[in-house]
């Protein structure tokens, strides 16, 4: 508490973060399994097998990619969220953007399903692979540019070593 003249300040800290205990009790036939604790994963069970962290996982939440169950702050990704996961990190390695993989796991939800999704993911693979094609052409021809370059430069330092 401090006095500021006739005025008292008093600074009071309260904890507003609370969090009931998480039972472990052995789920029942009848129970939602999305309650089942069991079948979760935390987000640092899913950062130790992607080898991830918790930032990339907690940005593919904020772009709705991934939607995990809360329990107080604690988050519980469902077998469902770590297949998403796996599909997002494959898709980002194989160099598509985040919007391409979003449309093709959800496809996955949709009533073609996997049928659907696998169909839209060989679309994908292949305007990639023409991306990629381009890619090796331009990287060839400047490749080759470079190489008329080097040796038109070649050329002129032997001249003027010869003058």
């Amino acid at each position: 508490m401090q006095a500021y003249g006739s005025i008292l300040r008093l600074d009071v800290y309260v904890n507003v973060n609370y969090e009931p205990a998480m039972t472990m009790e052995m789920p029942k036939a009848d129970r939602d399994p999305r309650s089942d604790p069991e079948a979760f994963f935390s987000i640092h069970d899913l950062i130790a097998e992607f080898g991830v962290t918790a930032r990339t996982i907690r940005h593919y939440e904020a772009k709705g990619m991934l939607r995990p169950l809360r329990k107080g702050r604690h988050r519980l990704f469902g077998a469902r969220e770590r297949t998403r996961l796996k599909l997002i990190l494959r898709g980002r390695r194989l160099g598509f953007s985040l919007a391409d993989v979003r449309d093709m796991i959800d496809l996955y939800d949709a009533p073609a399903g996997e049928t659907g999704q696998l169909a839209c993911f060989m679309q994908k693979i292949a305007e990639r692979r023409r991306e990629l094609q381009q890619k090796q052409r331009d990287i060839r021809d400047t490749l080759d540019d470079l190489g008329r370059a080097e040796e038109g430069c070649r050329r002129r330092l032997a001249e003027l070593g010869k003058t």
